[in-house]
């Protein structure tokens, strides 16, 4: 079994390789074409009688092939309303694409991975993520609340981020749906999440990977395994003690350097393994603008600046920064810490490097940050089972 598995990794990483290379001719050329015109007007869609929903007057001009993601966004006060950026990504999914589908089972060949195995399933539903046609050009209508958006036609790679204007009664819980309007006909059901950042309260912002998933990132032939080859597996009790946190009133937020290809999966796994619902802030990956390797990189440039958005959203909320030490964790949350000391209440590290305390790498990163404000754990029950 170890020889198979050591024989199977020598060939993951250029096969994978050849896979993001390869969709780079996914993309529907460099730049989005002008918006079609708007459709005629719905004439057969209405409302629950009792509630009376303010349309645009025509649908989503999606075709019956191609899919919409409306990915997990953030909320914030802004005067008497709320201002959300919310990002659509509008793509045809590989299935019925012959070259594309014999790419796929080249590369399992290639691979070695066994007919109905567990490692053919999953690198066939992982890499048909990335071997998607971006469709550019795409003008998606959502209904939030009562009320329809049109949002920016999608650009070159697929995706659009558009900034709403939302009134209190729109988004009257913390988590509020957002759905795509369809075509008359249409059967299909495309939803999101808007979660609201409320001025007060507390915020868990929480890594991903090796912070509540086992990825082994500082390996990167591991991880390139245990993300295309192996189901996602949940780092133990994390999912109930983040469940405790949310039913005393917590927010989530979920800070990765994972692409928006994997939102699926790992949208997947994270309702699966019981973790709370929340906002996803994953990095935009398109290989005609990237090398492979920035697959994995997570600098602090990515992730700095989402979390400063996050904590000035809300001045007067508390935030609690959970992550590892695998990669940068340490020194952005302390960097948070150092710009925003009243806002963030604590910081936890999950130790994935085997370092102490005292080790010299966290006595620099976490200069300045009084001692009971961060700590590091390798079991979820040596956290408070309450949040600061």
């Amino acid at each position: 079994m170890s020889g198979r598995r050591l024989v199977t990794a020598s060939v993951v990483l250029p096969a994978l390789a050849a896979v993001l290379l390869g969709c780079a001719a996914c993309d529907r050329g460099s730049e989005a074409p002008a918006p079609a015109p708007a459709p005629a007007p719905l004439a057969t869609q209405t409302a629950k009688p009792e509630v009376a929903v303010q349309r645009v007057g025509f649908p989503s001009d999606l075709k019956a092939d191609e899919d919409v993601r409306l990915l997990p966004a953030v909320a914030v006060r802004d005067g008497d309303g709320w201002r959300v950026d919310l990002r659509a990504w509008v793509f045809e999914p590989e299935e019925g694409a012959w070259p594309r589908g014999a790419t796929v089972d080249g590369l399992v060949a290639a691979l070695g991975l066994p007919p109905g195995s567990e490692s053919n399933a999953v690198f066939r539903r992982r890499a048909r993520a990335f071997l998607v046609d971006n469709e550019s050009g795409k003008r998606v209508v959502v209904q939030i609340g009562t009320k329809e958006h049109v949002l920016e036609v999608t650009g070159a790679n697929g995706h659009s981020e558009t900034r709403l204007r939302l009134d209190d009664a729109d988004l009257p819980a913390p988590l509020t749906a957002v759905t795509a309007v369809l075509r008359p006909g249409d059967p299909r059901s495309f939803t999101g999440t808007i979660v609201r950042l409320d001025p007060t309260g507390v915020s868990v912002v929480s890594d991903v990977d090796d912070t509540i998933k086992i990825s082994e990132v500082r390996d990167k032939q591991r991880l390139l395994e245990r993300t295309f080859l192996k189901e996602f597996e949940a780092v133990p009790a994390m999912a109930a003690l983040y469940r405790r946190w949310a039913v005393a009133g917590a927010g989530f937020h979920y800070l990765s350097a994972s692409p928006w290809q994997l939102y699926d999966a790992l949208r997947e796994f994270t309702d699966a393994a019981g973790f709370p619902a929340g906002s996803m802030h994953l990095k935009l990956f398109r290989p005609k603008d990237s090398t492979f390797f920035s697959l994995f990189q997570d600098p602090k440039s990515y992730k700095a600046p989402l979390l400063r958005a996050l904590i000035t959203g809300a001045p007067g909320r508390r935030f609690v920064l959970v992550g590892d030490s695998g990669e940068l964790d340490p020194e952005v949350y302390a960097d948070a810490y150092r710009e925003f000391p009243d806002q963030v209440v604590a910081i936890y590290i999950r130790d994935v490097t085997d370092e102490g305390r005292d080790a010299p790498r966290y006595r620099t990163a976490f200069a300045g940050v009084p001692e009971a404000r961060w700590q590091i754990f390798d079991d979820a029950a040596e956290l408070p089972p309450t949040l600061p």
